[in-house]
């Protein structure tokens, strides 16, 4: 390990790695990460095609293959494409929206809300919502993602301009690359939450910390926001599933040596390679759904307890942002421009100024980055960087792991995780106990250190810091 600045540490080329890592971390936190995680930056440096570094956030943790918090692009004509840079969750992602609501106004309503919530919006394991599909509707869905839910009557045409992608990614309906299996678990669980580290949080804006672009997002202290934290649920689970099991079994015939069989990959141009590609990309389209429909069923919630529509009460996407994705993007590398695919595991994009991929809104100041919190402790919205482009324009997804779960529930075993929670004035709504103890907030790395590292590694920009006061979960 060699330390680049305060904030960046290399890990040397050496054996078969093709790239060095790179480790975005303060000395502190690199005490937290382990050995396993390390290695794991380690091995994805070995895999063909890989392009300048293995590249890890200060929120990694150990993963699937790659570790969670990990990025790693490649050339798409010599390098690969591989599940396990991508995570089980297909495009779990975070999306915030707004009100126009205060602290003050809502305090003693805040119980009230949150149980509509909880009502309302679906968790837990295996949890299913109101809309059960058929084949072809569900076809529907993972050809048009949010706009199938927007032109199906959950939310509007504006909340389409403040996703990645617009909510859509290019599904090839016509190749069938999804079992019926996946199909399956996906019939009946559209505008639900899930389990683990899966939640929606009522919280307050406690501090402005960039006034200029928080004027621009229309963010004010003591606002009222709502975040929320889901992906694909079981359909895009299964889809990684059965890609794992398929490639496994043609990794060898295209000569690709694995440091770790949790990376098994085909090239990107492969069949197989293009199969699992496009059935990502379905599953990618399910999860904005997904969360559209859960957008609406939180402004449904809202207008029921304050007796308003949600335009009164000013409820606006302010971002949707994935982070268990990839996605072929034009970057330049040592002054040329190249088109590679951009696996993002536990990390999201951060999209500076002037990016060709930012719609109008966001021109001008960057593409907003959302670093959620541990129920608990506080969460933040930060704004992209042209400096990102050392990480392929990408930034932390949240706090990280610190222990696992199982060292969690083993810790949490005497704590009264809901009543330490209501003394920081913090409402939580769960289904299972057992649950809270995994997430409770000593299991996390607190992402006041990660979005400071993030800042002052130049990938993104702080602008405003978030407090829970009601937390929803599986």
């Amino acid at each position: 390990m060699r330390k680049l600045s305060e904030y960046k540490f290399e890990l040397e080329k050496e054996k078969e790695m093709n790239v060095p890592g790179i480790i975005y971390a303060d000395e502190k936190l690199l005490q937290d990460i382990g050995e396993e995680p390390l290695k794991q930056v380690s091995n994805v440096a070995c895999l063909p095609g890989i392009i300048n570094y293995s590249i890890a956030m200060p929120d990694i943790h150990w993963g699937y293959g790659f570790p969670i918090g990990g990025i790693a692009a490649f050339d798409i004509k010599e390098g690969i494409i591989s599940p396990g840079g991508v995570g089980y969750d297909i495009n779990c992602g975070v999306r915030m929206i707004k009100t126009n609501l205060f602290y003050e106004e809502i305090k003693n309503k805040i119980d009230e809300i949150a149980k509509n919530l909880y009502n309302m919006v679906p968790s837990g394991v295996g949890s299913s919502g109101q809309i059960i599909l058929d084949k072809k509707e569900i076809k529907n869905v993972i050809k048009k993602g949010a706009k199938w839910a927007v032109e199906n009557g959950f939310g509007i045409s504006d909340d389409i301009e403040k996703i990645e992608d617009k909510g859509q990614l290019e599904y090839i309906p016509e190749k069938d690359d999804i079992s019926e299996r996946a199909y399956e678990r996906g019939f009946d669980q559209l505008g639900t939450l899930g389990a683990g580290n899966h939640f929606l949080e009522i919280q307050k804006i406690d501090k402005i910390l960039d006034r200029q672009i928080a004027e621009k997002l229309n963010l004010k202290e003591d606002m009222i926001v709502i975040m929320f934290h889901t992906g694909s649920r079981g359909f895009g689970y299964q889809i990684c599933d059965d890609y794992i099991a398929i490639l496994r079994k043609v990794v060898h015939k295209y000569g690709i040596n694995l440091k770790d069989q949790q990376l098994v990959c085909a090239p990107f141009n492969s069949e197989e390679g293009q199969r699992y590609f496009n059935a990502m990309k379905a599953a990618a389209n399910y999860a904005w759904a997904n969360r559209q429909i859960i957008t609406d069923s939180i402004r449904r919630s809202f207008e029921k307890v304050f007796k308003k529509g949600f335009y009164q009460l000013g409820m606006s996407v302010i971002y949707d942002v994935s982070h268990n994705i990839a996605r072929v993007e034009e970057i330049e590398i040592k002054g040329e421009k190249k088109y590679l695919c951009v696996h993002r595991k536990g990390a999201t994009r951060s999209l500076p100024p002037g990016h060709y991929l930012l719609t109008k809104e966001f021109k001008d100041i960057g593409q907003p980055v959302i670093i959620p919190g541990d129920m608990g402790r506080h969460s933040f919205i930060l704004i992209g960087r042209k400096e990102s482009i050392e990480t392929f324009y990408s930034s932390a997804h949240g706090a990280g792991r610190l222990l696992s779960r199982h060292q969690a529930l083993k810790k949490g075993k005497s704590k009264d995780i809901i009543e330490e929670l209501q003394k920081d004035g913090v409402i939580i709504k769960a289904k299972s106990k057992k649950f809270l103890a995994e997430e409770a907030p000593f299991a996390y790395k607190d992402a006041e250190n990660v979005t400071e590292i993030i800042e002052k590694a130049g990938l993104a920009k702080k602008v405003a810091r978030l407090k829970p006061v009601a937390v929803i979960k599986g």
